[in-house]
């Protein structure tokens, strides 16, 4: 099998091309092609040996995903659906913003966690996606936009909350990740870059391994019953054990910890639900980002009325906690994450 360029780190790739007999600095020339220019064809890389792209063509692997369906909202939102070089598919999401534009990134292929409330959970877990098809969905979108749109569009920001759970795929996002932040490639920063579990306390405990980045927690709800409800997860690690793993992320100063909420009509909306998570959330350290639960044909679950929304935010900012709402974005094109795939699935679109 041959190694995929794009599973590289950059000073990875400087010792591989040296073991191979190349100069270390044309390292930082490949990575100039495939991360600034955008180029992924070594034929086109102009400054470089005929030798080098010869070995490159030959010895290493160029596939990336590749793009089969592109749906695009009335409110700008795209979704894509991307196959992998195993026939596999994955989703990704555009979400332009007033000053950012934000790629959501999937992990695996499909997901293992089962939250019920969650039309990825439905399919199960596949496989995890590779170092070099997390980064791939960056480069193929970024230059699809550009090509598309606009040449001096760029991707400002990364959020892994597609398909799968990040944390179940540790060192293969982290290596990736890696990547996304190399100053020499695409240089992402760190607060660009939004990582979220729905809380493998494990793997949160390992945080400190993982570059410094913004951490969200698929919490969803202030008591154990009806987490266990909603994510079958907390059956194994409980309120109390997450927040004892929480405790120990590594947080730069000025930083928090966003608590990702969907509010399920009269299941988490409550007024014990605010004040569970009064007792429960940090306030110094603490962000809620309340997402309205987005209904799909078959869930059990509804969406609470836009003024029990507001009542709900408010309540939780009089109480001291930074709280947001997630605008809904890209319902006419299935954006919830997993409707498209499972949709197109059942319809056998791409066969």
């Amino acid at each position: 099998m041959k190694p995929s360029i794009y599973s590289f780190s950059l000073p990875e790739l400087r010792e591989f091309l040296k073991t191979q007999g190349f100069s270390k600095f044309v390292g930082d020339q490949v990575y100039n092609w495939i991360y600034k220019k955008l180029s992924f064809s070594p034929q086109d890389w102009k400054n470089l040996s005929k030798k080098l792209t010869q070995f490159i063509e030959e010895k290493m692997g160029l596939v990336l995903p590749k793009i089969i369906w592109e749906g695009i909202s009335t409110d700008g939102t795209r979704k894509y659906l991307l196959q992998l070089e195993d026939k596999q598919t994955i989703e990704c999401v555009v979400i332009p913003a007033k000053n950012r534009i934000t790629l959501c990134v999937s992990t695996q292929v499909g997901c293992a966690i089962g939250c019920s409330f969650c039309h990825t959970g439905t399919m199960g877990l596949k496989r995890n996606l590779k170092i070099e098809e997390i980064v791939g969905q960056y480069l193929v979108i970024n230059k699809h936009l550009k090509e598309k749109i606009n040449a001096e569009t760029r991707i400002t920001n990364i959020v892994y909350m597609g398909q799968g759970e990040p944390l179940h795929n540790f060192e293969f996002v982290k290596n990736a990740t890696i990547i996304l932040m190399e100053e020499k490639g695409l240089g992402l920063g760190q607060r660009k870059i939004t990582l979220s579990t729905s809380g493998l306390v494990p793997q949160i405990e390992k945080l400190s391994e993982f570059p410094p980045v913004n951490v969200a927690i698929s919490l969803h709800a202030s008591h154990d019953n009806i987490r266990t409800e909603l994510m079958p997860i907390n059956k194994v690690y409980d309120l109390k054990r997450l927040f004892n793993a929480i405790k120990k992320i590594p947080l730069k100063a000025h930083r928090h910890i966003t608590y990702e909420y969907i509010l399920i009509k009269e299941l988490n909306d409550r007024q014990e639900d605010i004040d569970g998570l009064v007792v429960l959330l940090p306030k110094k350290v603490s962000k809620v980002n309340l997402i309205p639960f987005n209904e799909y044909p078959g869930s059990e679950f509804k969406r609470p009325s836009n003024d029990r929304i507001l009542w709900f935010q408010n309540q939780l900012l009089d109480n001291g906690i930074i709280t947001t709402i997630r605008a809904t974005k890209g319902q006419d094109i299935l954006a919830a994450c997993g409707q498209l795939k499972s949709e197109m699935e059942n319809l056998n679109l791409w066969t």
